[in-house]
């Protein structure tokens, strides 16, 4: 392959993908099942440390912030895989527990608040991935 053929391929790859906020629906569902963590009571648990509504608000939302910067998120669903549902330093999942309730995964919380939140606007409901 040519020098410059290949120089040309290697930027190519090199280039970050394209980075965009949220779409504005997507930012409006994230914000409001963000608000319901913060004022839930619930404790979120984050590489073994549990952690108040808020705190865990915060800290989803630099990762939010980062992936913004970093790629397009499309969907509702992708935030939470990509941002809500585990740690990029150890890969395990995120756990969210209320009250005296077995603690459960962030993905499942998540996304059980989100159906509620579409099923109250009126909003058809996500196909499962």
């Amino acid at each position: 392959m040519r020098p410059v053929i290949l120089a040309a391929l290697l930027l190519i790859f090199a280039l970050p993908l394209e980075a965009a906020p949220l779409p504005p629906n997507v930012r409006a569902e994230v914000d409001a099942l963000l608000s319901s963590l913060e004022k839930s009571g619930c404790e979120f648990n984050r590489n073994g440390s549990w952690y108040s509504g808020a705190d865990a608000k915060q800290h989803i939302l630099r990762k939010l912030e980062y992936l913004e910067g970093n790629r397009t998120v499309k969907s509702t669903e992708e935030f939470i895989d990509l941002a809500a549902a585990t740690s990029s330093v150890s890969g395990k999942p995120y756990l969210v527990k209320c009250g005296g309730a077995a603690p459960i995964e962030s993905k499942v919380w998540l996304n059980t608040r989100l159906t509620a939140l579409r099923s109250a606007a009126g909003a058809p409901a996500a196909t499962p991935k």
